[in-house]
This record gives structure tokens, C-alpha cells and sequence, in this order.
């Protein structure tokens, strides 16, 4: 398989998107990050291939995002992670729309244990799909706004958005 990129512009500044475009074409999309963003790249790796077309419907639904005109992503995803943390991920896109949990509330809809609340919060912030799988609607036990590799100013511009409050 191929490992295919491009960028977007967007609120959260320039977001790296990447992939791997599957036997038939399509993309399996693999990473979204933001620049800076900790444990996560900035730059494409060497022998990634530039193909803009291929990204042409997550940038369209990442958009509609940005714009409060869409609440939901409709993409094929491939994020790369131990069985933990893709459990971790799949729950997280279980938070709907502009709803908040705290980290042991993602462990139960994760299956987890509340002594799992470390590991989960581990899990959390070494998500790749930053926006897509909404790591951001993810607060501490006492409704702290703590972590986010994106840096805090992001989460609570996102979180602003999905509130309606930016508009």
C-alpha cells in the first residue's frame, strides 16, 4: 500500500492529513494533526506521495466541520495502534456531537475498568485523527480542560464551535 498525503487549511492551522490508498483506489484515511501538535508529525515522511484528489472528501466533510454545517464524519479510517488504544478510538467516536465525558466515562463506553483511567488517557493522546475521532470533547474527572496534544487553545476553540458559540 502507498502512503499518500496532502494539507488543508484550516482554524486549527495548517492540518497534515495522510493515508494509504487501498488495491482499488480508495483511501484509508490514517492521520489528521495539526502543527505542533505533541507525538505527532508536521512534515510528510520521505516517500509519502502528494495526491490531493485522494483527500478530496475529507477535506470537503472537515470544511462542512469548520463551518458548523456538518456534525459528523463519513470516512474509511486506518489508524495505527496497539488493540488498546483502537478500542480507546472507537469509543471515542461514540461522543456525539458537542457532548462532553471525562476520561473514566470513555474507559466504561471502552469497557475499562476505572483503574484503566491512565492507560485511557494515554490512549487519548496519541490519537492520529485529531477532529475526526474527537478527542477534544474528552475532559479531566473534575471537568478540566487538561490535555490535548493540540494544545488547550484548540480544544476549546472546538469545543466552542460544536456549542454554537463561535457563530
Amino acid at each position: 500500500m502507498t502512503t499518500v498525503f496532502t494539507t488543508m487549511e484550516s482554524p486549527l492551522g495548517r492540518l497534515l492529513l495522510s493515508g494509504t490508498l487501498e488495491p482499488d483506489g480508495s483511501l484509508a484515511l490514517q492521520a489528521v494533526t495539526a502543527p505542533g501538535q505533541k507525538g505527532a508529525r508536521d512534515e510528510p515522511a520521505d516517500g509519502w506521495l502528494h495526491d490531493p484528489e485522494a483527500f478530496a472528501a475529507v477535506i470537503t466533510q472537515l470544511d462542512a466541520y469548520f463551518a458548523g454545517e456538518s456534525t459528523t464524519f463519513d470516512l474509511p479510517l486506518a489508524p495505527e495502534g496497539t488493540e488498546f488504544r483502537r478500542r480507546i478510538w472507537a469509543a471515542l467516536a461514540e461522543i456525539p456531537y458537542g457532548e462532553t465525558v471525562t476520561y473514566g466515562e470513555l474507559g466504561a463506553l471502552a469497557g475499562q475498568p476505572p483503574t484503566a483511567v491512565r492507560a485511557v488517557g494515554g490512549a487519548v493522546g496519541a490519537n492520529p485523527l485529531l477532529v475526526i475521532l474527537p478527542c477534544h470533547r474528552v475532559l479531566g474527572a473534575n471537568g478540566a480542560m487538561t490535555g490535548f496534544a493540540a494544545g488547550i487553545d484548540r480544544k476549546l476553540h472546538l469545543l466552542a464551535l460544536e456549542r454554537g458559540s463561535l457563530f
